[in-house]
């Protein structure tokens, strides 16, 4: 018996020695096993592509699967690059699920390694060199990693801002897609995914320094597109490629403003000319009134010296009195033209609103001036022309049956053209002869009010009776 037991003992030892060395290998290989975590990211070696999935090896005894929306998530253009043996990062969305399989995410993975990254670039204050992919409203779309960072307009650096035209984002914005951009991480807010940046504290130009560029850039003359940055009483900023520029009030119109207000609007895009450059003091004038066509040549030009005109008084000054004589041209009567007496001020004799007949005495169409006179407007220095005026008038007004009226009418204008009852004006105390009475009466046109009246006399039948009733007095 206790050989028989003796016998047992040594062929149950080899079994349990066995049992034994297989326990410890598996102890062994599980060791050597780095399971997965929920929430790790690893980098692993991607084993298969086929359409809906990805096998990725990750150290685990089967391979991982990138599948479903995990695979639908990943840009068309980086799936094209994956390639098998590829290494990749993943991350750990399931260490085992009811089929036993790892599943991994490759978006996620980019994405938590681009917070990281740009938690990193925030700390380090460290410039990011990237590409401009979208905008929306309020600024553009620039990618970090696998993140899209945005950039408020603020934040847009001072040249670029400069180059923006368009009342729209999409005019704005979208002929920067594609440009490159340097930018450093201001902000990162991952439960709200929020990611912001800016170019400006990136970019090393100062607004000091574009301005400095800009003016050394410009040449008198030049025409460049800006924007209205700002409006004072005394004119309008106009910002050109990332410099301010005044456009003074007297040149935004060629017509009369109070403020710039009545013309521009600030953000509205403008085309300016260059028409100073101070270099010393950093200042350049631009004009936009010179770009628009000079409406005032063309009004001016059928005043003539000598010409009688009404106008509306429109101001008075110690100097003398504006009138307007259109709509937006006025002529200046200086003080001493107002009265033939002296006067201390134009309103002893006008009052503002007062419709009066002047004499234009001067045209000064470089400087846009017309004078005017009150107290010329009788004077017989201008008799030849007021003389000529009226005959301008009644050959105007004459109809066109005239030629068949009665001789009488046809003898009135023969008695306009007589040179001697001209000259009755040069010397206004001598009586007519009486002869002539009638032809010396009509003479002085310009300065009988009522003689005015007889321009239509040609239209009027009443004139064909009345000069039968000079003729009863001559007989």
């Amino acid at each position: 018996m206790d050989q028989n037991d003796a016998q047992l003992e040594q062929g149950a030892a080899p079994e349990n020695e066995q049992v034994e060395n297989f326990s410890s290998l598996l102890e062994q290989e599980d060791s050597s096993i780095d399971f997965p975590k929920q929430g790790e990211i690893r980098t692993g070696m991607i084993a298969s592509i086929s359409p809906g999935q990805i096998l990725v090896s990750v150290g685990t005894k089967s391979e991982g699967i990138i599948s479903g929306r995990e695979y639908e998530a990943i840009p068309a253009e980086e799936l094209a690059e994956l390639a098998v043996g590829q290494e990749v990062p993943v991350y750990v969305i399931n260490p085992e699920d009811s089929s036993g399989n790892v599943v991994l995410s490759y978006v996620r993975a980019r994405e938590e390694m681009s917070w990281k990254d740009a938690d990193t670039l925030m700390d380090s204050k460290e410039n990011f060199h990237s590409k401009i992919i979208g905008y929306n409203k309020g600024g553009l779309i620039v990618p970090i990693g696998g993140l899209r960072g945005f950039v408020p307009a603020s934040q847009v650096s001072l040249s670029r801002r400069a180059a923006m035209t368009g009342d729209t984002p999409e005019a704005r914005w979208s002929k920067m897609i594609s440009e490159e951009i340097d930018v450093c991480v201001i902000e990162v807010d991952r439960e709200r995914r929020r990611l912001i940046l800016s170019e400006r504290q990136a970019s090393t130009e100062t607004r000091e320094s574009i301005k400095e560029r800009v003016i050394d850039e410009l040449t008198e003359g030049e025409i460049r597109s800006g924007r209205v940055t700002s409006l004072a009483e005394f004119g309008a900023f106009v910002n050109i490629s990332g410099a301010d520029g005044l456009v003074h009030l007297s040149e935004i119109s060629w017509d009369r403003i109070q403020h710039p207000s009545e013309v521009l609007k600030v953000g509205q895009d403008v085309k300016v000319k260059v028409i100073s450059i101070d270099r010393d003091k950093k200042r350049i004038g631009l004009s936009i009134r010179q770009l628009l066509e000079d409406p005032w040549g063309h009004k001016a030009a059928k005043y003539q010296v000598g010409q009688l005109i009404e106008g509306t008084i429109t101001r008075l000054t110690k100097f003398g009195a504006f009138a307007r004589i259109e709509d937006d041209i006025e002529g200046l009567i200086h003080i001493s033209e107002i009265h033939d007496k002296r006067i201390e001020h134009p309103k002893e004799v006008l009052k503002e609103g007062d419709v009066v007949t002047l004499r234009v005495i001067k045209v000064d169409p470089d400087n846009h001036r017309i004078g005017l006179s009150l107290r010329r407007v009788e004077s017989m220095a201008y008799a030849d022309m007021d003389w000529e005026s009226l005959e301008g008038v009644l050959e105007e007004s004459e109809p066109a049956g005239l030629e068949e009226k009665p001789a009488v009418l046809e003898g009135k204008p023969a008695a306009l053209e007589e040179k001697p009852a001209r000259k009755a004006k040069a010397a206004p105390k001598e009586k007519p002869a009486p002869e002539e009475a009638q032809v010396a009466d009509e003479a002085p046109v310009a300065d009988d009010t009522p003689v005015a009246e007889e321009a239509p006399v040609a239209e009027e039948a009443p004139v064909a009776e009345e000069i039968p009733a000079s003729d009863e007095e001559t007989k």
